[in-house]
């Protein structure tokens, strides 16, 4: 069947905000905590854990924002810059004035994904120097899913290869 894969990101640095109630940054290779998933939790769609939840599963996630043109140098250099501090994004284009990443989260429900999703872009806006637009769309989907609309035809446009490219 398909293999399991965990996904684990790296933070660097202090926060982003500098009143920042979030929780602090972590270092590189620690796995970022969801409210619902504790540490040692492995990705085994169906499979309950000790307490009788859910144990994590992937999601595969298209998140796209958009705002004022911004040269294309600079969306590109942030772009590349998020995905180097965070590998587990899978590919990125972009244009002027919108942008679209893919990756896979790892989360125990579709709820905690796409709240991780929907913080990304504004997390690293400072960081990585992404453009200030706002996001304009959101997919997640299950693993299950995602492979389903694959090999029926239908799925989301075939990404190209990993990295970041322009439209």
């Amino acid at each position: 069947m398909w293999q399991e894969a965990a996904v684990r990101r790296g933070r660097p640095g202090p926060g982003s905000r500098a009143n920042s109630t979030s929780p602090p940054r972590r270092g590189a290779g620690d796995q970022r905590a969801l409210s619902s998933v504790r540490p040692g939790d492995r990705a085994v769609p169906g499979a309950a854990g000790q307490d009788g939840r859910p144990s994590p599963r992937l999601w595969h996630v298209t998140l796209s924002a958009a705002g004022e043109s911004t040269p294309l140098a600079e969306v590109r250099a942030g772009l590349e810059q998020l995905a180097h501090d965070h590998p587990f994004l899978l590919t990125s284009r972009y244009a002027e004035d919108h942008a679209e990443i893919r990756y896979w989260e790892e989360a125990r429900d579709l709820h905690d994904a796409a709240a991780v999703a929907l913080r990304l872009w504004g997390e690293h806006r400072q960081t990585a120097k992404l453009p200030p637009w706002e996001i304009v769309g959101l997919e997640v989907i299950d693993r299950e899913t995602y492979h389903q609309r694959i090999a029926e035809g239908y799925g989301p446009p075939p990404a190209r290869p990993i990295g970041v490219h322009p439209y």
